[in-house]
């Protein structure tokens, strides 16, 4: 149907928003911009946003958390990608609303969802390695677990920023701020597993330096790392909705049941303030909750002890 740009695209939503909905100036503007951020997101996939799948949506919300935005903006964001899609079908350009079924973030105390390291080795398992690609994507999932990078960090992790002889990695996060992550023996084992298939590859120019390339030889999106993380749960049984910031969640959460300094885990995942990383803490409270309610000797019901005669 005509013109299917971006720019005629985002015209034709300003246009329904301004005549049909008649909203004001300053809530187009608002809507506009949340629509903006969705298509600069699916430009870096090289996706149009009439070729968007609700794959590739719930992508681009786990990007808005990673870089650090509130679960209330996440929602006013998220509204404006559905009001969006709403009206690409309105105006017959889709058939099809993706956004159907995208969830925007529960507001207030929610804690995300974490997997035990037992999950994160039942991922793996399920993992074919007699396929090349098999061993890049454990090395991936280790090191998503291992350091807890984000998976903007981890798709664009240079060749050049790895130490391994100095068991750790540095890292360009939100806002280009640096930081040093040590790596784990485990992750380290699987990188140079990967190695072993990657310099066989025949690399695109210009991607050379990227760890983790796809079988074009060009470097990785989030998108795919995120729909074959979601495989590999179903295939191992986990029932749990994840993506690749779960396992995120599980390094910090891991780090702090295992003793780690707050500001210590603050310093590892990159983050400007201390309360993005004290949800952790809640999360910590809500397992050890469960394992008191669980084992400890005082909960356990059981018949009442009766006092002996002659105590009052």
């Amino acid at each position: 149907m005509g013109d299917n740009s971006n720019a005629s695209l985002m015209k034709a939503y300003n246009r329904y928003l301004r005549l049909q909905r008649g909203y004001s100036p300053n809530t187009l503007e608002a809507y506009q911009r949340d629509v903006k951020k969705m298509f600069d997101f699916l430009e870096g996939e090289g996706i149009s946003p009439l070729d968007a799948k609700l794959e590739d949506l719930q992508s681009f919300a786990a990007s808005l958390h990673d870089i650090g935005i509130g679960a209330k903006s996440q929602c006013r964001i998220l509204s404006g990608v559905r009001s969006f899609y709403h009206f690409m079908v309105l105006d017959r350009r889709l058939e099809d609303d993706p956004s159907e079924l995208l969830e925007s973030p529960q507001i207030g105390k929610h804690l995300p969802e974490v997997l035990s390291t037992e999950e994160v080795d039942m991922l793996e398992a399920a993992i074919d390695l007699s396929k090349w690609e098999g061993h890049r994507n454990r090395a991936i999932i280790e090191m998503l677990f291992s350091c807890g990078l984000r998976v903007s960090e981890l798709v664009n992790l240079p060749l050049s920023n790895l130490y391994l002889d100095e068991h750790f990695i540095r890292v360009f996060g939100k806002g280009s701020k640096e930081r040093l992550v040590p790596i784990s023996d485990r992750a380290i084992k699987e990188l140079k597993l990967w190695f072993d298939y990657r310099c066989h590859m025949e690399i695109k120019p210009g991607e050379e330096d990227y760890v983790f390339l796809n079988r074009r030889g060009a470097h990785l999106t989030r998108t795919m790392v995120l729909i074959f993380i979601k495989n590999y749960a179903k295939d191992a049984g986990i029932e749990k909705t994840i993506s690749p910031h779960t396992l995120r969640h599980s390094f910090a959460t891991a780090l702090l049941e295992g003793g780690a300094d707050l500001r210590a885990i603050q310093a590892m995942l990159g983050h400007e303030n201390i309360g993005t990383t004290e949800i952790y803490t809640h999360v910590s409270t809500k397992t050890l909750r469960e394992e008191i309610l669980m084992h400890h000797p005082r909960n356990k019901r059981g018949p009442l002890p009766t006092s002996p005669v002659g105590e009052g």
